[in-house]
């Protein structure tokens, strides 16, 4: 096959940021209609009135001709008021809420230390159907980095799951064997988000030969027998899992330093990876469900009637090493391959 056709495909987990280097990124994710915007800003997003500011910031950046449509998040805090947020829903402006534990990952010092303080508001949204985003890794300093999804499902997301019967859960860009597994065995409620670059790299793509600062993200890369498991469960058909990219730009500056950011920036050539991932793992015919179907399934949103096309040449694509925004230089990921599919 040297051609593919699918629905336009949609972004379930996208930071884009703000101000000049949410202009220099958001048109590199071109070719999505639509993505869940994440809400951890400086500060968060919080309110019903937070996100409706961000929002018109982001239409307010879009290139004139593209068409691209922020699905807006609010960040749950242990103040967050049940009332805003189900308000917000029903005006039809905010789509999910994201649960950061404290300190997991970048701007996530507002995040929830006590889920019982915010026991109401998710109790809340179990009854009117909005889902919770969950960034699955606890936080406690005993655990191994390497071990935190897998410790967050046993000790954080299945009680949480338990007390809030009906909630519905989209556990954000899994990496692990563990996640897929719990996704998979756990009913309807609950969906998972995998990354374009959990698909490609494992831990060693980071740390072997020296250190790769572009390749580290949080959740970290793990073994390559997670990278297996997420691969067959991308590829599988299974309408849990669905394309949440995760793509977290930062100045190259702020990745290559003694502290460097964690963050993956794959909004530039997300779609001709997935194709040679899909093509790989014998599953072209796959990747629309996984990348156009399932997310707006799982939401309870219309798939979109514009398509895109994915050609296969035989000069491999040449991809950006970096894009230039106003904040500065953004390195785009590279896959350490040549890649033969482009968007048409």
């Amino acid at each position: 096959m040297t051609q593919i056709t699918l629905r336009r495909p949609d972004d379930w987990h996208l930071h884009l940021r703000d101000g000049a280097m949410l202009q220099g990124i958001l048109p590199e994710s071109r070719d999505f209609a639509r993505a869940i915007v994440m809400p951890n800003l400086v500060p968060p997003v919080v309110t019903g009135d937070d996100a409706r500011h961000y929002r018109d910031r982001i239409l307010a950046a879009l290139p004139e001709g593209q068409a691209f449509e922020p699905l807006m998040t609010l960040y749950l805090t242990e103040t967050t008021e049940a009332v805003d947020v189900a308000a917000a829903h029903a005006s039809g402006l905010v789509k999910a809420v994201k649960l950061y534990p404290a300190g997991a990952t970048t701007n996530s010092a507002s995040g929830v230390r006590d889920l019982e303080k915010v026991r109401g508001v998710l109790e809340t949204m179990a009854e009117i159907g909005l889902p919770l985003c969950v960034h699955g890794e606890v936080t406690d300093p005993a655990v191994d980095i390497f071990d935190r999804e897998a410790v967050f499902i046993e000790r954080v997301l299945a009680p949480l799951r338990q007390k809030t019967p009906g909630l519905r859960v989209v556990m954000e860009h899994i990496t692990t064997r563990n996640g897929v597994e719990y996704v998979k065995n756990g009913g309807d409620d609950i969906a998972a988000t995998i990354t374009t670059h959990h698909l490609i790299i494992n831990r060693n793509h980071i740390l072997v030969g020296g250190i790769k600062p572009h390749y580290y993200c949080l959740p970290v890369a793990k073994r390559e027998e997670h990278r297996l498991a997420l691969r067959e469960a991308a590829t599988s058909g299974g309408t849990s899992f669905f394309l949440g990219t995760d793509s977290a730009p930062h100045a190259d500056a702020a990745k290559e330093s003694a502290c460097g950011c964690a963050g993956c920036f794959t909004a530039t050539n997300t779609m001709p990876l997935l194709a040679h991932v899909f093509e790989e793992e014998k599953a072209l015919d796959r990747l629309e469900a996984f990348a156009s179907l399932n997310g707006p399934a799982f939401y309870r949103l219309p798939t979109n009637e514009t398509t895109l096309t994915l050609v296969k040449r035989e000069t491999p694509s040449h991809f950006p090493t970096r894009i230039e925004t106003g904040a500065g230089p953004v390195t785009v990921f590279d896959p350490g391959f040549p890649v033969h599919w482009a968007v048409a």
